[in-house]
């Protein structure tokens, strides 16, 4: 028989809630900054968990709330496309480890804390019997090479998502979608799937005078990181025109010496970022899913830049393009200043808006079931190795 977790949750105190993000690049990490502070104003015990630079990120936003160290998948990129596919399937069993050990470390908090509702950003193994777990992921049909096993992957994926309480995704619920195919799969999980519509950390401004600066953000693993970042140096410095330039990395001291027409920022925090997007003519960036949501939520006009390899961003790329939503252009080949004209002369649609009660309507039922079935009745459970 499974050990018991002694002691009873305390009904008098806040409800304690853990939220952890994938630390695959940073928009796991932006993309919870809406639901922490929607948790906090309904008067929620926050935690959060993850490593740097998540880290970082995080308590610069929030740098009262606890924090509970917890590795991440540690995903590394090669510097060529076929380089970044090679290394993503050696990293296949390294991932498998992951998710077992963040699974083991969960039960060990469980027995310490006793979370009463636990938010996992994408990380796999964060579920628990004794707590309400929410899976949140934008992507429940995993693009592959060529569509090479989509439906196997979909199976093996879903065989995860499955043992969390419920699914968050984060985009609309009807035919219009800024990830098309990904958040609307052919089936959908077993558990309840909710959309909350599409989580930013940005709000746009009533009104922002508009800057002659083209916003330039870097972001995900190495070395596609700093290839990117040393494309867009090299290109902006010999174009007549003004750049800022968000290296993505929080935490970072030095600033690299660049062209005149350039500003750079290791970092920015939300309300700074904000203030930049809002203010630039353009913005070119990456395409991943976090970095398409605070554009949404902004409604800017973006040239997008597919990581290499990166089956869901590529897709992610074509699929807003063909909506009239942003412009995309291979990093192979890439010219800046042939990408800057090609914007100027681009019919580009205005964002969808984000409904706010969408995200509130999950929260308030999942809230109410986490509570629910974990305090009033105060279930009895046991911490058993659940091996994925």
């Amino acid at each position: 028989m499974a050990p018991k977790i002694p002691g009873k949750y305390n009904v008098y105190a806040p409800p304690k809630a853990l939220v952890a993000p994938l630390d695959w690049g940073l928009g796991h990490a932006t993309r919870c900054i809406p639901i922490i502070r929607h948790l906090l104003a309904k008067g929620w015990e926050v935690w959060l968990a993850g490593e740097q630079p998540v880290q970082s990120l995080l308590q610069a936003e929030f740098p009262n709330l606890p924090w509970l160290p917890l590795d991440g998948y540690r995903v590394s990129y090669g510097a060529t496309g076929w380089g970044t596919a090679l290394s993503l399937a050696r990293q296949v069993p390294r991932l498998v480890r992951s998710i077992r050990a963040e699974q083991q470390w969960l039960q060990h908090q469980m027995s310490i804390h006793r979370f009463h509702l636990v938010v996992s950003d994408n990380r796999y193994g964060l579920y628990h019997p004794a707590a309400y777990c929410i899976f949140l992921g934008h992507q429940l049909q995993l693009q592959t090479p060529l569509g090479l096993g989509k439906h196997l992957m979909r199976r093996l994926q879903y065989r995860f998502i499955n043992r969390f309480d419920a699914c968050w995704v984060p985009d609309f619920p009807g035919a219009v979608s800024l990830a098309g195919s990904l958040s609307h799969p052919e089936q959908l999980p077993a558990i309840p799937v909710r959309h909350t519509g599409p989580l930013s950390r940005l709000e746009q401004p009533a009104a922002a005078p508009a800057q002659p600066y083209v916003l330039l953000l870097v972001s995900g693993p190495e070395p596609q990181r700093s290839l990117l970042e040393a494309l867009f140096l090299q290109q902006a410095a010999t174009i007549p025109r003004s750049f800022v330039l968000v290296r993505g990395l929080p935490g970072r001291c030095r600033i690299p010496a660049v062209a005149a027409n350039i500003e750079v920022y290791n970092h920015l925090p939300a309300a700074a970022l904000q203030d930049k997007m809002a203010a630039a003519s353009l913005v070119v960036c990456r395409s991943g899913y976090s970095t398409i949501m605070d554009l949404a939520a902004m409604d800017k006009k973006s040239i997008l830049i597919p990581t290499p390899a990166q089956t869901e961003q590529q897709y992610l790329a074509r699929h807003l393009q063909q909506q009239g939503f942003a412009m995309w252009c291979s990093q192979a080949g890439f010219n800046l200043n042939k990408a800057l004209k090609d914007a100027s002369l681009f019919a580009f649609r205005a964002w969808p808006q984000t409904p706010a009660s969408l995200l509130q309507q999950a929260l308030d039922l999942d809230c109410t079931l986490a509570l629910a079935g974990k305090v009033i009745f105060e279930k009895e459970f046991s911490i058993e190795s659940a091996h994925p």
